[in-house]
């Protein structure tokens, strides 16, 4: 699997890069566009405190799942087929999930739309390794920063749009999105094709190299995750980041309620944690590749999440809209997480490897920790520890990113390269 062979910019690329971004776009709307609506869907579908709490623990653990399996599908049928598969997946579990009728085929479809979507999320950094290997961070900055958009508009729509129809189209309407995105691949796919015959003429003819436009060799080594500090650093980074957000979405508006603050101030409150992911989604990729040492704007976001948890715990009622600011602004982490996928990557088959045992560890880890943190309440009656909890998350990520601030790669975990006629190669381990 090799890098997109770039000779002008942009040229042929057009629609990877307009499947990438509506890719990006669609990818959380089906998560965030049902929280709003669940006071309908307790009464006509049967809801209750314990299946919100399930449906709250989906997203991550389905994610967590199909980080760590996708690799090895995109090794076995390629980026395009794999990311193809995954569309058709989630705009099939939305559109029939918009037709249940009860609580657990409702449950049921949404873990199917997590499939497809926990898919895409991993073969988005590998898809920007293959197409855009010159421009990793301008691109990077597009689809992160749309990644937020659709995370913010659907459940800003979501009841407008069920008041003007029902809950049933609010929540379907998303899955048009997911399906515009198989028209560029489908473009790029023929545009693809028609350079692979063209490459294949040349090489037939002896004007070609037998090497990809990277440089390396048609065989894809075996790459081992679990023996990479890079991989691992990433994974715990990413588990510590993911932690703070998932429960900040998830608690943030009771705990603010609970201080006095009124229902529709805490959930504004909510909504703008989310926006604030927007800019720091724009600076991150154009800013960090430029670092010598990323750990350094690593640890200027880290300072503004621990801002955030301390304003917040001390002083709920009084500056929460400044605590809040912090900690939105500290979400660069998330941004800075999805980049190093491909600063630590040399191919694009690293890139899908290490996407995928990041993203598959770090939800597993980020999935639980909304669950600890409201169990940890009730134990103790107090919300100190639930915030020391934090603590250790913010701890746990910057142990991560310590792991992967020096410029090594996950290709050094190759232990069997197949070289061409055959050979096999031992590589180093990092």
């Amino acid at each position: 699997m090799t890098n997109f062979v770039v000779k002008k910019p942009w040229t042929g690329r057009i629609g990877a890069l307009l499947g990438i971004m509506v890719l990006a776009l669609s990818l959380r709307t089906a998560v965030s566009v049902v929280p709003p609506l669940l006071g309908e869907l307790r009464g006509e579908l049967g809801f209750d405190a314990s299946t919100i709490g399930l449906l709250a623990m989906l997203p991550p653990l389905i994610f967590a799942i199909f980080g760590l399996l996708t690799p090895a599908l995109v090794r076995r049928f390629g980026l395009e087929k794999v990311l193809v598969a995954a569309v058709v997946l989630a705009v099939a579990g939305q559109l029939l999930r918009a037709g249940s009728g009860a609580v657990w085929p409702f449950l049921g479809l949404s873990a199917v739309v997590m499939a497809g979507y926990g898919i895409g999320n991993v073969v988005l950094p590998p898809l920007v390794k293959k197409y855009f290997p010159d421009r990793v961070g301008v691109v990077t900055a597009g689809y992160v920063t749309l990644l937020a958009v659709g995370t913010a508009l659907s459940p800003q729509l979501a009841v407008p749009v069920a008041g003007l129809t029902n809950w049933r189209v609010s929540i379907g309407l998303w899955s048009m999105v997911s399906l515009v995105v198989l028209l560029p691949w489908a473009m790029q796919a023929w545009r693809d094709r028609r350079d692979r015959l063209v490459l294949a003429g040349a090489d037939d003819a002896g004007l070609s190299p037998s090497a990809g436009g990277d440089g390396t060799v048609s065989a894809v080594p075996k790459l081992l995750p679990w023996r990479s500090p890079v991989a691992w650093g990433l994974a715990i980074f990413l588990a510590g980041n993911s932690a703070q957000t998932y429960v900040y979405f998830t608690w943030l508006p009771p705990y603010l309620s609970g201080h006095g603050l009124d229902a529709a101030t805490a959930g504004s409150a909510l909504a703008y944690f989310a926006i604030l992911g927007l800019p720091v989604s724009l600076l991150v990729p154009l800013w960090i590749p430029r670092m010598k040492n990323p750990i350094f704007a690593i640890l200027l976001f880290a300072a503004c999440w621990a801002t955030g948890h301390l304003g917040l715990y001390l002083s709920p009622s009084d500056g929460t809209w400044l605590w809040v600011t912090f900690s939105g602004l500290g979400q660069g982490t998330f941004a800075t997480a999805l980049l190093m996928v491909n600063l630590r990557s040399r191919t694009t088959h690293g890139s899908a490897v290490l996407s995928g045992f990041s993203q598959g560890v770090g939800y597993a880890f980020a999935g639980v920790a909304p669950l600890f943190f409201g169990t940890i309440r009730d134990a103790t009656g107090s919300w100190t520890a639930s915030f020391a909890m934090l603590g250790v998350c913010l701890v746990v990520m910057l142990a991560g990113a310590v792991m992967i601030n020096p410029k090594r790669y996950i290709e050094d975990s190759a232990v069997v390269a197949v070289a061409p006629g055959g050979a096999r190669a031992g590589g180093a381990a990092s």
